[in-house]
């Protein structure tokens, strides 16, 4: 098989500053490119959208932003619902929607079970994401997307299949929905961040009637006994373990210093992550 063009996208490098997003608006609107897209309405369509998403509780807190955007899958639902070759998928992997003959074609869209893509109410055709293969046909060497990211969240890479699933595995990048079999070529590094949780606490110790927090302490995570993994607080006393999975039920944490003794802790992890409080050492 041909090399055909993936897209990694960092989850941890992506700071909602929707340079993506506005990138894509100032290319597609009231711009036409024949046989790729007809210009995108100037509202209601978001080809290239963020999610965000918070995690914990205060004083452990986060919020992580991830783009979203057609897949570009190797079996794309909607070119099974499409008619008269109105969606068709390139040797490079691009999936494209003909703007011409998806014309009247609803169920182009409401085949994505993504929902990455977008009626044109106006023009009465199905619209999303093209992978900006106008300009990849043109010779840039990159999306425009890659290009105005300042925080390289985006990385794309023509390889083929074998190679793409050999950089998947080395990196640990995961798909959107793998259950569903459509096998999209975006990668997601990080993606833990947007869909598992953590557990994170406190560890003090009391000296000379003071309470302090903790620098170096050992934090050791255990379910039903077995250990699943180790911390070390950071300057504030601070420990976190992450990547469990929502609903995932009961744990134990175990906190020791040389000097300052030990502490335990049990939690019950639902679907969303928790600050475990204050784990205090004694002798």
């Amino acid at each position: 098989m041909s090399a055909q063009w993936q897209l990694i996208i960092d989850v941890a490098r992506c700071d909602n500053c929707r340079n993506c997003f506005l990138a894509t608006k100032d290319e597609h609107i009231g711009n036409d490119f024949p046989g790729y897209a007809a210009p995108q309405p100037e509202r209601g369509h978001h080809w290239v959208d963020l999610r965000g998403t918070e995690r914990g509780e205060w004083p452990i807190v986060e919020a992580n932003f991830m783009p979203v955007m057609c897949n570009h899958c190797e079996r794309p639902p909607c070119l099974a619902a499409a008619r008269d070759g109105a969606v068709r998928q390139r040797e490079d992997g691009i999936v494209i929607v003909d703007p011409q003959r998806a014309r009247g074609q609803r169920e182009i869209v409401e085949a994505c079970p993504y929902g990455a893509l977008y009626w044109n109410e106006e023009l009465q055709i199905p619209q999303g994401w093209i992978f900006d293969a106008h300009l990849l046909d043109a010779g840039w060497t990159k999306p425009r997307i890659e290009s105005v990211c300042p925080n390289e969240v985006f990385r794309s890479l023509k390889v083929e299949p074998a190679e793409m699933a050999r950089i998947a595995e080395a990196e640990g990048l995961e798909v959107l929905q793998p259950e569903w079999g459509t096998r999209p070529r975006l990668y997601y590094k990080n993606l833990h961040l947007m869909e598992r949780c953590f557990a994170g606490g406190t560890v003090v110790a009391v000296a000379e009637g003071v309470e302090d927090c903790v620098e170096g302490a050992e934090v050791v995570l255990r379910k039903d006994g077995e250990e699943l993994g180790r911390s070390t607080t950071d300057l504030f006393g601070e420990f976190k373990f992450d990547r469990l999975e929502p609903g995932s039920g009961a744990y134990e944490v175990e906190a020791g210093h040389a000097e300052a003794g030990r502490a335990q802790a049990r939690f019950e992890l639902g679907q969303a992550s928790v600050y475990l409080g204050v784990l205090r050492l004694a002798p």
